[in-house]
């Protein structure tokens, strides 16, 4: 008896013609990865300051990539983010980046990211992402792996490093219970965009075809 494995569908960036030639297609594959951490650094700007953890447009770009992309090209994305913010480059909320950045208690949601891109990546393969409401379950859960790192890293943070006394139900209402709603409408905005984009693709096709 044989396990049978689920197909890899192609994502949107699968649209793109693809060289034959390695060093070519290795460039193009460069070139997405590029855009797509330029897309969340562009959507981390988007911001509504609270502490100790902003409420931004990250979490949208990282599903958005992720789908857009795949699993690996979107989880290499946010962890060229990651890279470029720890480098000093201004992509994190607020235009900040800096090393410095991983005594911030938010910093464990960035680390999450990458896996909510790899994540989000890997239903858009199973084609999670060309109707709504099956994208909107797959991008609700990708959108949940960064509370699983960065709830634990702000514990960290605030209480070892930072020798607060933070009990778990203060961590919660710090880096949990004000981003469920905007989580959700997040994720929906990009179940919406997402199959949209499928729908336009099947319509150029067709207009193609006839």
């Amino acid at each position: 008896m044989t396990l049978a494995v689920p197909v890899r569908r192609p994502v949107l960036a699968d649209l793109i013609a693809r060289p034959s030639d390695r060093v070519r297609a290795f460039a193009l594959d460069a070139a997405l990865v590029v855009a797509g951490a330029l897309f969340v650094a562009a959507l981390a700007q988007v911001e509504i300051p609270l502490q100790p953890v902003p409420i931004t447009g990250q979490t949208l770009g990282v599903v958005v990539v992720g789908a857009a992309l795949g699993a690996r090209r979107g989880a290499a994305a946010l962890t060229t983010y990651l890279l470029a913010g720890l480098a000093g480059l201004p992509v994190f909320a607020g235009f900040t980046g800096s090393i410095a950045a991983v005594a911030k208690p938010s910093f464990g949601f960035i680390i999450g990211f990458v896996f909510a891109a790899f994540v989000a990546g890997w239903f858009a393969e199973r084609a999670w992402d060309r109707k709504p409401v099956l994208a909107f379950v797959g991008f609700v859960a990708a959108s949940a792996i960064p509370f699983v790192f960065g709830i634990p890293y702000m514990a960290f943070i605030l209480n070892v490093v930072g020798g607060g006394t933070y009990g778990f139900a203060d961590i919660l209402q710090f880096g949990l219970w004000p981003f469920i709603v905007g989580g959700l409408i997040k994720a929906a905005v990009a179940a919406l965009l997402i199959p949209a984009a499928w729908w336009a693709v099947r319509q150029a096709d067709r207009t193609k075809r006839s």
